[in-house]
Formats: structure tokens, sequence, C-alpha cells
């Protein structure tokens, strides 16, 4: 797998309905990406996957209940930047040593507006105009930050809508960039990539001219076993 001409990016889904608008956002910047379901991701997959970043998507489940969905404890290990999305928000969280709660009047679902608390490259461009509309969709909510975490931006019902460790380029957000609910959804994304130093080297042609000699090199390859279907 790690025989590539591209930057990767993994993404690992843990269920949410709008995963694939993660990867459209990407694909619209010239990156390179792949969505695998996380049951399927262990650390030998990522270190043969090799990507260069990572994002965990959002998800229906909780990380409060037995057995909810986890990513592979030894990712944030890796030196990989990370960035979780809402459920991948709270993957995170709970996984680092932070807390994750249900309830208290702090479930969001519709738009939101987000306050700045802080700067960071992740957010160059956001903040212009002042708050920045978003789009949230939890119930559960991240009552305590794990170590490292600071909070860079806050909803009225998410004071930790927006939260990173720098040190490590582990960024978490409760809100869906890669809906169009949230206007500046894609510059978010770029920013991302940008600083895990992603030149935006693939495109849809690239992809379909590999995939075309993929599938020659197999056919090719099986000539030799094929011999003709004789029917009466």
């Amino acid at each position: 797998m790690t025989n590539q001409t591209h930057d990767r990016l993994l993404i690992i889904d843990f269920g949410s309905q709008v995963t694939q608008l993660i990867a459209r956002r990407l694909r619209e910047s010239n990156i390179y990406c792949e969505i695998h379901p996380f049951q399927n991701v262990d650390e030998d997959f990522i270190r043969d996957f090799a990507p260069k970043a990572v994002i965990l998507s959002g998800g229906p489940a909780s990380v409060i209940d037995e057995d909810s969905p986890r990513a592979p404890q030894g990712l944030f290990d890796m030196g990989l930047p990370i960035l979780g999305i809402c459920y991948g928000q709270q993957v995170m969280m709970q996984q680092l040593g932070g807390k994750v709660e249900r309830g208290h009047g702090t479930a969001e679902f519709g738009r939101a507006y987000i306050t700045p608390a802080a700067d960071m490259p992740l957010l160059e461009g956001w903040f212009a105009n002042g708050d920045e509309q978003v789009w949230m969709s939890h119930g559960d909510h991240v009552s305590e930050l794990a170590e490292g975490f600071e909070v860079y931006g806050t909803s009225p019902n998410a004071p930790f809508a927006i939260t990173a460790d720098l040190k490590r380029n582990f960024f978490a957000v409760q809100f869906h960039p890669e809906v169009h609910h949230t206007p500046n959804g894609a510059l978010f994304y770029k920013n991302f990539t940008d600083l895990a130093g992603f030149t935006g080297d693939w495109t849809m042609d690239s992809y379909k001219d590999q995939a075309i000699a993929k599938i020659r090199a197999q056919v090719g390859g099986q000539k030799g076993h094929m011999r003709p279907v004789w029917r009466r």
C-alpha cells in the first residue's frame, strides 16, 4: 500500500452521514484522501497507509457507552497531525484523558455561531467579519479538555467548540466544517492540510489514469490464466 505517488490523508469513519463531504472538501483542494471504517483501521494499517495527516469523522454513537467506536490508541503517538470532527473530537478527548458528558442543556442541532477565544494558523481567514457560522449536531459534549489542549473558539452551548494542542498538531472541533451550513468550512480544511504540509499534488485526472493503469496491469496479469468458455 505504501507504493504511492501523492501525499495521503486518512479519514477514519465513525459512521457520520456526511463523512463523504469531508473527502469532497479535501479533493476540491487537490488532496488525495481515503475513507476507511474505524473497525478496519489499526496501527499496522495506519503505518502501511502512511498518511501525512488523519481526520476523525463524526458519528452517531456516544463515547460514553461501552464498546463505542474508538481510534487506535497508538495513532496519537505517531507524530501525525490529527483533526477530530464532532464525535471525532469526543473520541480524542476520551482517549487522551479528557471527559465527555451527556445532557446538561449543552446539546446543539442546527446553525450556531462561534466566537474566537484565541488565534492560531488553523483559523486563518476566519472571524474576519465577526462570529463564524457553523453547523452543530451533537448531544454529548466535551466537559473537560485533555492535557495540552487549549480553547480557541466557543459557542453558547459548546464552550470547547474549537480546541487544539499545538505542540502535537492535534485539533478538535465540535461542529461540522464539511457541510454548506459552515460557509468557511472549505477554508478550515485547507488550513489544516496546509499545516500538515500538503501541497495539493493530486487531481481526479491523475487518479483516473492510475486506476486505468492498475486495471490494465491486473487484467494483463490474468491473461495466461484465462480459458475460453464453450457453450452448447
